[in-house]
């Protein structure tokens, strides 16, 4: 990874964002409201951990064939995904509640999806947020030899496959979490002296680590195991849920980032990015299904990318809303706002996009 520093230029006309700004601030002063979030998202949250944790306990409790073992997997993993996207992303990036504690509370649900909060925060609060689209500073770009997301990445010839076999890889995105994400991104990160508010001892972070695996572990393989259930059937429940839960996170970021009208700049010889951070946002981000009430309730408004990346502190129940600002702003300052009508077009351009990218540079 490129350890330099990309500077996003100070040189561009601040127009778009101090027009953008003053108007979302003067939405949420006339209509008298909180940038957090408000009954709407404390509702949804119970529905979301409903989904979640109903059908692990109604696992533990009776005893029922394969078929249905597995279907409820299927289900605590769509509701894995839905706490993800909606509780813990949210408190996470200090929106779900105007009160530091709950959002670390809400946060910290991340220990139980398997994942970490620190690590979490650096890799997308920090790298993602602040980098967007920027190989070798935005880990979301990042995946080895298997994937290649940007035209900037080395070819390899099992890249001409990706289109077809991504989605196989996306479904691993939790269940690395749980066995080696974690461990190999908190190296890396202390190494850097990385860190997303306070800065803790390394031990700290470890000790944290280890913790919240063991109990991580000692809830979805112990006891299952305990409450009697066969090994072999505690491993394929726990690859099931893993797996939904990962092809629905990884599609839904998909869909923002890697698609053929986003952009992946690149800083010049003096580590410049050509635009100021709002509007390398618009260049690298884009919206898909706006309009859709399913996709918006249950993706938690990362569907609304665009709104989230430019005000990332401002809960999602409020995307909704402040879209037509940021869209009317756009146009008017003459700046791009990419946008999906549906959630099948963004998938047709994100695949079709794996596929151009995945063909012999030279050729392509």
């Amino acid at each position: 990874m490129d350890t330099t520093t990309p500077i996003f230029s100070k040189n561009d006309n601040l127009k778009f964002f101090r027009t953008l700004n003053s108007r979302v601030n003067n939405y949420f002063k006339e209509n008298n409201l909180d940038r957090t979030g408000n009954w709407k998202l404390h509702l949804k949250t119970v529905v979301m951990f409903t989904i979640f944790l109903t059908p692990y306990f109604i696992l533990l409790a009776m005893h029922m064939p394969i078929w249905e073992y597995l279907l409820l997997n299927v289900v605590i993993g769509v509701g894995m995904a839905g706490v993800g996207m909606n509780v813990m992303h949210d408190g996470n990036h200090g929106a779900y509640s105007s009160k530091s504690w709950v959002n670390k509370f809400m946060g910290g649900s991340i220990y139980i999806l398997a994942g970490n909060v620190y690590n979490w925060q650096v890799q997308h609060n920090v790298l993602h947020h602040t980098y967007t689209n920027i190989l070798g500073h935005d880990e979301d770009l990042e995946a080895g030899r298997i994937m290649r997301f940007t035209k900037e990445a080395k070819w390899y010839k099992l890249h001409r496959f990706q289109h077809f076999y991504s989605v196989f890889l996306y479904g691993l995105l939790t269940f690395n979490w749980a066995i080696t994400t974690d461990f190999l991104q908190m190296k890396r990160y202390l190494k850097r002296n990385l860190s997303y508010g306070e800065f803790k001892k390394p031990a700290i972070r470890w000790t944290t680590l280890i913790i919240t695996k063991i109990i991580y572990f000692s809830v979805w393989i112990v006891a299952p195991l305990v409450m009697g259930i066969a090994w072999w059937k505690v491993v394929l429940g726990f690859l099931v849920m893993h797996y939904t839960a990962g092809v629905i996170l990884s599609v839904v970021f998909q869909l923002a980032h890697v698609v053929a009208e986003t952009e992946n700049p690149i800083p010049d010889g003096n580590g410049e990015i050509e635009n100021t951070w709002a509007i390398h946002q618009l260049f690298t981000t884009a919206n898909f299904a706006p309009k859709n009430w399913f996709v918006n309730y249950y993706t938690g408004g990362l569907n609304h990318q665009v709104e989230h990346h430019l005000f990332p502190n401002i809960s999602h129940v409020h995307y909704g809303k402040i879209a037509e600002i940021v869209k009317q702003t756009a146009v008017e300052c003459e700046l791009p706002y990419y946008e999906f009508k549906t959630t099948r077009a963004a998938i047709i351009s994100h695949f079709r996009h794996l596929r151009d990218l995945g063909r012999q540079p030279q050729v392509a």
